[in-house]
């Protein structure tokens, strides 16, 4: 059979052993030079091009690697630096854009399209004269190069796709004016490397209203195909809909799709391929961690046989799973047989190459089904709900004047206080059994009476005990449920050095027992001020989960609620008053395109509701969301119906705030008002400034005041001082209100 070639659109970036989260905390720490962090960069670069190279990988993406983010490389690499970035150079500059520096905010942080990723936001203002610098990007080529040889394809960000994830001050086409040039640039460079392909990422074509962006598109490209190597134009997330007949004819070599979401499948059998372009087959999944099914990737490439040149690829940057399922060990066999992160993936994508079939593939599979059985229990319970199931007993209204009385601008935090050293060797000795579990809870106990003390001495209003015994905020869930997988080594990167090992979703969730009430016991046993009952809410376990494929995500979210909603009753049995149900992954699970939006808010939304909805009207039921978008779901939000909302405030220069105000959202909101991803510590005017601005668009009365997010990777020197400012503020305002 004919071989088929095979490429990869990028790999994991962050070190097999996350060498380069380690090497960036101790650069940052000041207990290692920046030589030695760029050598811990290169030799994860480098690892990876080694592995996909002697897999057998034809053509090998390069150049994605980054050392935080890789939007604010080509943010840099092009020379879009704001005003007030522009004093300060070399890695100060970048880590400053990334992280911020003493009275200087970062660029915002969002979801990159419908993942967990988060990117940092370009922001391109009216006087920016771009200069580009690609220095680093040529030199990551050249060492690929040098390893790999011609198997090395330069990944570059589209300038379109670039632009369309900024803040422009001004026209996206003036500005495209302005960056083409340096991408002509950057593409004849390549060529003179010797360069014999650049893929182009172009994500921005798999959403709606791509047609207004065809003019740019078609000019953009009549002159990058002239400027260097051919192009191979990558789109990925979901499929090309009403854009696919114009995107086919751009004047690129070859065209990479994702086979795995959507449906480019029906598109290229409609409308076909013009005569001499490639088709990249993205069909491995790059989001996922389950084997590929032999007989859904034998459908799709006999249906796409007639094309002449295929190449066969993941359906996305592999940046998004872990690098190797067989070191995890500890996993049942029949569990483990079925599993594939990076590296088995890319023996998938080698194998459909070659036109061969993995040994025991189909057998695994039928091991694994005979596996995870169903849980009798849980199906009955989804199968008796009605549709009261998904509601409070008593309106807003009604139910407020039941609930804790509270005064002016109530100060509380999201949940999670500093996990310090101490804290993360108290849990590894406990997971590595060198201490009991008495002498661990004792630990526990004792963090969340230090953290009860200080919230009682900043004046807090309602307390939180801290989290230190959770790891991640769904992990920690996953672990106490039936129908989850914990990986050992799963980490995949969410932002610069924050990752996260998202567990794995294989069978039926059932709560088998109470997973938070010991230790909200212990923190109220602490204070007399209310304390939160703190849980991770069903759609961001699901969207933070890898989840199982064979019933519809539906299903699963609202087996996690059923669990939850149980959760929520014996919290309230142990005297919860205030219990918060943390969904930061609502608006990322959203799909890309606008007409599957309905479904799934109408789910997504009914699972909360379903978890919360047993909650007595006495019970004041909290949410939290971050680092997203929102201003296309307020209806949705608003349907969530939960009593207290607190968003991310701090680096999106009010605009949620301003749009919930618009909208009428009428129940409570705590705006975010201090950056919990930057190590700046905000002082007390700033803000006064800001909660004085939230009461010219809310009333008084819904006014919440707290942090963006939770405060779990900041150190307990910045927390105080920065919580302290925050209490010094809210006790002006309140003294302004009774004025």
């Amino acid at each position: 059979m004919k071989k088929t070639l095979t490429q990869t659109l990028g790999y994991p970036r962050i070190g097999i052993d996350r060498q380069l989260k380690k090497a960036l905390e101790s650069y940052w720490k000041g207990k290692i030079e920046a030589q030695s962090l760029q050598q811990t960069f290169h030799d994860v670069q480098e690892q990876g091009w080694r592995e996909q190279l002697q897999v057998g990988i034809d053509l090998i993406g390069v150049g994605d690697s980054t050392l935080y983010d890789h939007v604010l490389d080509w943010t840099l690499r092009l020379g879009l630096i704001p005003e007030r970035f522009r004093d300060i150079e070399g890695l100060d500059l970048y880590f400053a854009m990334a992280r911020g520096a003493q009275g200087i905010p970062p660029l915002k942080l969002t979801k990159w399209y419908d993942t967990n990723y988060h990117y940092l936001v370009p922001e391109i203002d009216d006087g920016v004269l771009p200069e580009a610098d690609f220095t680093e990007f040529l030199d990551q080529v050249a060492r690929a190069k040098a390893i790999v040889g011609d198997r090395a394809v330069p990944i570059v960000l589209g300038p379109i796709t670039l632009l369309s994830l900024a803040n422009l001050e001004q026209p996206m086409a003036d500005v495209l004016e302005k960056i083409i040039p340096l991408y002509e640039d950057l593409l004849q460079a390549l060529d003179a490397q010797g360069v014999t392909e650049v893929q182009i990422h172009e994500p921005r074509l798999v959403l709606d209203e791509t047609s207004d962006l065809k003019p740019l598109y078609k000019r953009s490209f009549e002159r990058l195909a002239k400027a260097g190597p051919p192009i191979n134009l990558v789109t990925f997330f979901d499929d090309l809909g009403e854009a696919y007949p114009w995107v086919v004819e751009l004047p690129v070599s070859a065209i990479t799709l994702d086979f795995t979401r959507g449906d480019n499948f029906a598109l290229v059998q409609k409308y076909g391929l013009p005569q001499g372009k490639t088709l990249g087959v993205g069909i491995v999944d790059g989001r996922n961690v389950w084997r590929t099914r032999a007989e859904q990737t034998r459908e799709v490439l006999d249906g796409l046989g007639e094309i002449e040149d295929l190449r066969v690829s993941a359906s996305c940057s592999l940046q998004f799973v872990p690098y190797v399922a067989a070191r995890e060990d500890h996993m049942p066999q029949q569990l483990q047989g079925v599993l594939a992160f990076a590296n088995e993936k890319l023996a998938e994508i080698v194998a459909l190459g070659t036109g061969s079939t993995e040994d025991g593939l189909e057998q695994a599979w039928a091991d694994y089904r005979e596996f995870a059985t169903g849980d009798s229990e849980t199906r009955a319970r989804l199968e008796q709900l009605r549709s009261d199931s998904f509601a409070r007993k008593t309106p807003y209204e009604e139910r407020r004047a039941k609930q804790i009385e509270l005064p002016p601008f109530p100060l509380t935090t999201i949940g999670s206080f500093p996990q310090t050293a101490e804290v993360r060797r108290l849990r590894g000795r406990f997971k590595r059994k060198e201490i009991s579990e008495a002498e661990y809870q004792a630990g526990v106990d004792a963090w969340i009476a230090y953290s009860i003390g200080a919230q009682e001495a900043l004046g807090m209003d309602v307390l939180v005990h801290g989290e230190f015994e959770r790891s991640d905020m769904v992990e920690y869930f996953a672990e106490k449920m039936n129908g989850f997988a914990l990986t050992r080594f799963g980490w995949v990167q969410s932002y610069g050095n924050r990752y996260v090992r998202p567990p794995i979703i294989w069978g039926d969730v059932r709560r088998t027992s109470a997973m938070t009430v010991r230790e909200f016991k212990k923190a109220q046993s602490f204070t007399e001020k209310p304390v939160k009952g703190m849980l991770t809410g069903p759609v961001t376990i699901l969207n933070w989960s890898y989840s199982r494929s064979d019933i519809p995500r539906e299903e699963v979210a609202f087996q996690i609620a059923l669990a939850l909603r149980d959760e929520i009753v014996d919290l309230e049995a142990a005297g919860a008053s205030v219990i918060q149900v943390d969904e930061p992954a609502l608006r990322e699970g959203l799909p890309l395109k606008r007409a599957r939006w309905e479904d799934y808010l109408r789910w997504a939304v009914d699972a909360f509701r379903l978890a919360t909805g047993g909650a007595r009207d006495e019970t004041q039921v909290h949410t939290h969301m971050c680092y997203a978008e929102f201003g296309d779901i307020y209806p949705a939000i608003d349907r969530l119906n939960a009593d207290v909302i607190s968003i991310e405030n701090a680096r999106s220069g009010d605009q949620t705030l301003r749009e919930l105000a618009q909208y009428g959202y009428g129940r409570e909101l705590g705006p975010g008002v201090y950056d919990v991803h930057s190590a700046n510590i905000p002082d007390v005017e700033h803000i006064k400034t800001r909660l004085r601005a939230y009461a010219k668009h809310l009333r008084p009365e819904q006014i919440w005041v707290n942090p963006d997010c939770g405060l779990k990777t900041r150190n307990w020197d910045e927390v105080l001082a920065s919580l302290g400012n925050i209490a010094e503020a809210v006790r002006a305002i309140r003294e302004e209100i009774e004025a």
